[in-house]
């Protein structure tokens, strides 16, 4: 509370609002084909006799994971050419681009069209780039944690996809999810134009990334540990997020549509889905902050050990044990929410680590994170349409968090005896 009253009368509020409500709608229409996916692939099937197989449907679905994650480090280029709003206001003009595209192509578009809206998708999820140097630019560094969470607030928006999307699907059609989206982007897209403002020079003076940063930085053994780090716990909430729709509908279907009519009474399953989805992936949007909490007050190194460790067992859980539903409801919120939380267990080590060179490092961890998810979406995709099953893919997925968890203990000595002493914070 004291952090959010620190901001009275500091930095500049309709560019932190701006910049929150930015990132927040762009996070929404990033992950918005998880939720349509199985509305989607019913209608090519029925209008062009096109049957997507599970590979075809889980690249539709990595594609703007793996676009966003590449294009934030072409954005952030962009922020120290030509400014943070304008940047901002490029890429969310080809974003609504090509959600209208999609709405008035309607049953017409062909997958290759749509993986070309998908490609474009990622440029919202790039906005995590533009929207918190925007932010942060205005304020002073006491102040940098309250001013980023807030404008990085954004892992939220999944959620309202998941919420929503399927009961407009219902209503008036999958295409009219991209009319809603080009509606509302087109509107934060105006106000962003009106209420946000680069920082002038007698507040903040850019320091322009430069490839040389980026090589340099690539070449340190650190920077290739924490990409691994947030590639699995990132990319796992955002592949898991943009799967999950898949994932229920071809393992619990009569499970959530019998709940749909015996305690909701909604008949639509693929609306029941989305609830369950939501649920899941509520757990890891909002406890990321408390991560980065307990990583403050156990450390990060151990607080990573926690939490990988229970997404590891919960993972082997689901692969070899047939799970009734609500346990496997259960254990994928536990899922997500370790690795909401182990989110913030590594940028409370980020920072301190590499504290100089923050803004170079959140792109390029942002970058392994979007790899991660968009190569636990093809894993997940493969086991389905290899073993018409998802055991393989949880299997694999458990490799990798076990391969983190032994990673932590071969830097952990090392991190706490040299840059951890001078670091400030818990290691």
């Amino acid at each position: 509370m004291a952090s959010f009253k620190a901001l009275k009368g500091q930095g500049h509020w309709p560019t932190l609002l701006a910049a929150f409500l930015y990132f927040d709608f762009s996070f929404m229409v990033w992950t918005m084909l998880g939720p349509l996916s199985t509305e989607i692939a019913e209608a090519l099937k029925i209008t062009q006799g096109f049957v997507m197989t599970p590979s075809q449907k889980a690249t539709l679905l990595s594609l703007p994971i793996l676009s966003g994650a590449i294009l934030r480090i072409l954005l952030g280029f962009l922020v120290d050419k030509i400014g943070a709003k304008k940047t901002a206001l490029l890429s969310q003009s080809i974003v609504v681009a090509g959600l209208f595209y999609a709405y008035f192509k309607g049953s017409t578009i062909t997958y290759e069209e749509l993986l070309v809206v998908a490609f474009i998708l990622g440029f919202a999820g790039a906005s995590f780039a533009v929207a918190l140097p925007q932010a942060g630019q205005w304020y002073p560094p006491k102040l940098q944690g309250v001013v980023l969470g807030i404008a990085g607030a954004g892992n939220i928006g999944v959620v309202i996809d998941f919420l929503f999307a399927p009961k407009i699907a219902e209503k008036w059609g999958w295409e009219a999810v991209f009319l809603v989206g080009g509606v509302l982007s087109t509107i934060i897209l105006i106000t962003y134009f009106f209420m946000a403002k680069d920082a002038p020079k007698e507040i903040y003076t850019p320091r322009p990334k430069k490839v040389k940063d980026y090589l340099k930085l690539l070449k340190d053994k650190d920077t290739w540990w924490f990409n691994l780090f947030y590639a699995v716990s990132f990319g796992g909430f955002v592949g898991f997020a943009g799967y999950m729709k898949v994932y229920l509908m071809n393992t619990y279907q009569a499970d959530m549509s019998a709940f749909g009519l015996d305690v909701l009474g909604e008949g639509n399953v693929k609306v029941v889905a989305g609830y369950f989805g939501a649920i899941c992936i509520f757990a890891g949007a909002v406890l990321r902050p408390v991560g980065g909490a307990v990583a403050d007050k156990l450390g990060g190194v151990k607080s990573l050990y926690i939490f990988y460790g229970a997404v590891a067992v919960l993972a082997l859980i689901n692969a070899f044990v047939e799970l009734p539903f609500y346990a496997a409801i259960v254990v994928l919120f536990l899922i997500m929410a370790n690795l909401g939380m182990a989110n913030g267990a590594v940028f409370q080590l980020v920072p301190q680590r590499f504290g100089k060179d923050i803004g170079i490092m959140t792109g390029i961890i942002g970058c392994a994170g979007g790899l991660g998810g968009t190569a636990l979406i093809k894993t997940l995709g493969w086991s389905k349409e290899a073993f018409n099953g998802y055991t393989a893919g949880f299997i694999i997925f458990a490799a990798v968090v076990l391969i983190a968890i032994v990673g932590i203990s071969m830097v952990k000595t090392r991190w706490r005896t040299t840059w951890g002493l001078q670091a400030g914070g818990r290691i």
